[in-house]
C-alpha cells in the first residue's frame, strides 16, 4: 500500500510539473505583460472569454495610504506614478521623423541614425564621420539635420551634451527676449555660473533653467512611473501593515462550460481553460506569499529604515524550491508602498560584510551627497573613504561609481554644475 501511495505521489508530482511548465510564461511575466503572455492560450481556446483588467479604474484599487504617501505633487501625478507609461521614447520619436522637420529621404535617414544612436540618457553618441563617409554627405549637412531635434519632443533629446540639451530647451522655453542672451551665456559657461549672479534678469534665467529636463530622456527611463505593481504594501487605519494584491489589473476569465458542441476537443479546451484559471490563482498566491515574507524580513524598511541583507536562498528554503525558481518568480514583479515602487528583487540584497547590505551602503551614499558642500562636491574617492570608515568594509572606487550610476547620481564635477544652476 505504501509503495502504491509513493507511485501515485510521483505521478501526481510529474503531472503537476508538466502543468507548471505549460503555464510558466504566465507565472514569470510582469503584470503589465500578463495579457500578452496569455494571448497564445486564449486565442487557441474557443470556450474562453476574457475581460481585460486594464478596463477597470486603477485609482480605486490604490490604497489611500499609498497615494497620500507618494512623492508626486498632484493627485494625478500620484496615480500616474503607479501606472504604466504606454509609449516608449522611440515610439514618440518615430512619429516625428517625417515632414515638416524631416521631409526628404536623406533627412529621414540621418534622423533615424541619430535616434538609433542615443544613449540611455537621450544624448547622441553616434559615429558621425563614419556615417557621413558611408552615405556620401558632409558633416555640416549632417549637423544641420541633427540640430532639427531642437524642435522634437521631448525637447533636449539628441543633443551631444548637457549644455546643448539646455540650449535646445532654451529655444522652446517661455523666457523673455531680454533674459535670453544671459541664459545663452550661462548655458555656454555652466561652470562659471556664479559669475553672473549680479546680472539683470538672473532670477528669471534661474527659474527657466530650473524647469529643464536633465537628462533629456528622464520621462522615459525605466522608473517606477512606468510599471504596474503586483503588490501594494501599506499601513491601514489601525497602523497594521497590510499586503494587497493588485487584483484590478488581473484579467477576468469566463469559461463557457455549456458550449454548443459536444466533442472531446471542447472537453479538452474546457480543461485547459480551467488550468489557465488555476495558473492565475497560483501566480497570485505565490506573489502574495512572497509579499508576506518580504514584510517579515524587511519590516524595518516599511517603517522608514533601510533594506536589510536577504538572500533568495532564505526565501527558497521557506518555499521548498531552488533559489533559481524564486528568482524567476519575482523577475519583473514590483511592489508599491508609500516610499515608492520597487522591484521585488531590490528587497533581496547580499551582505557585503556581516550585517551590512549593499542597500544600506547605497542609502548612506545618498545621504552623503544630499549633505555635501555644493561648492566642493565629494569625489568618488572621498565617498569611498567615508563609506569604508562608516561600515568598516573594504571596497574599490569603481564600486562607488557603479552605485552612483544605479542611483542616478552624477559625478562630482557634473553635480557642481547642476548645483550652480539651481
Amino acid at each position: 500500500m505504501a509503495a502504491l501511495r509513493q507511485t501515485q505521489s510521483v505521478e501526481n508530482k510529474h503531472k503537476l510539473s508538466n502543468t507548471l511548465r505549460n503555464w510558466l510564461p504566465i507565472l514569470h511575466s510582469s503584470l503589465s505583460d500578463l495579457g500578452e503572455a496569455m494571448a497564445p492560450f486564449i486565442d487557441a481556446n474557443p470556450v474562453i472569454e476574457v475581460k481585460s483588467g486594464y478596463e477597470k479604474d486603477f485609482e480605486k484599487s490604490i490604497p489611500k495610504k499609498i497615494i497620500s504617501g507618494a512623492v508626486s505633487n498632484s493627485r494625478t501625478e500620484q496615480i500616474e506614478a503607479l501606472t504604466i507609461q504606454y509609449r516608449s521614447l522611440y515610439e514618440v520619436l518615430d512619429e516625428q521623423l517625417q515632414a515638416p522637420l524631416f521631409p526628404t529621404p536623406i533627412s529621414q535617414k540621418i534622423a533615424n541614425y541619430v535616434v538609433a544612436n542615443l544613449d540611455e540618457n537621450g544624448y547622441y553618441e553616434g559615429k558621425t564621420e563614419k556615417f557621413c563617409e558611408k552615405e556620401g554627405i558632409s558633416f555640416e549637412n549632417f549637423e544641420k539635420i541633427r540640430l532639427r531635434f531642437a524642435h522634437v519632443d521631448p525637447v533636449g533629446i539628441a543633443a551631444v551634451d548637457l549644455a546643448e540639451s539646455f540650449l535646445f530647451q532654451l529655444d522652446s522655453s517661455d523666457i523673455s527676449d531680454v533674459a535670453y542672451p544671459l541664459a545663452y551665456t550661462i548655458i555656454k559657461n555652466l561652470q562659471d555660473i556664479h559669475n553672473y549672479s549680479d546680472e539683470d534678469n538672473f532670477s528669471e534665467v534661474m527659474r527657466v533653467l530650473g524647469t529643464f529636463k536633465n537628462p533629456p530622456s528622464i520621462e522615459y527611463q525605466e522608473e517606477s512611473s512606468q510599471i504596474v505593481p503586483d503588490l501594494m504594501i501599506f499601513f491601514d487605519e489601525n497602523e497594521n501593515i497590510e499586503v494587497k494584491l493588485n487584483d484590478a489589473y488581473y484579467p477576468t476569465i469566463n469559461i463557457d462550460t455549456n458550449y454548443a458542441v459536444e466533442h472531446d476537443f471542447i472537453k479538452q479546451k474546457i480543461k485547459e481553460a480551467k488550468s489557465l484559471v488555476d495558473a492565475l490563482d497560483m501566480r497570485k498566491a505565490t506573489l502574495y506569499k512572497v509579499g508576506l515574507m518580504i514584510v517579515e524580513y524587511q519590516y524595518e524598511y516599511f517603517t522608514g529604515g533601510q533594506i536589510m541583507p536577504l538572500t533568495l536562498k532564505t526565501l527558497a528554503d521557506e518555499f521548498g524550491h531552488n533559489p533559481s525558481t524564486i528568482s524567476r518568480a519575482i523577475a519583473n514583479k514590483y511592489i508599491a508602498c508609500d516610499r515608492g515602487v520597487l522591484a521585488m528583487k531590490e528587497f533581496f540584497t547580499t551582505a557585503i560584510d556581516d550585517d551590512v547590505s549593499n542597500a544600506a551602503i547605497k542609502e548612506f551614499l545618498v545621504g552623503l551627497v544630499k549633505a555635501e558642500n555644493r561648492e566642493k562636491p565629494l569625489s568618488d574617492m572621498k565617498l569611498l573613504d567615508l563609506i569604508q570608515n562608516k561600515f568598516k568594509v573594504k571596497m574599490v572606487r569603481r564600486t562607488i561609481a557603479k552605485y552612483r550610476k544605479q542611483l542616478n547620481i552624477a559625478g562630482s564635477s557634473e553635480r557642481k554644475k547642476l548645483y550652480h544652476l539651481h
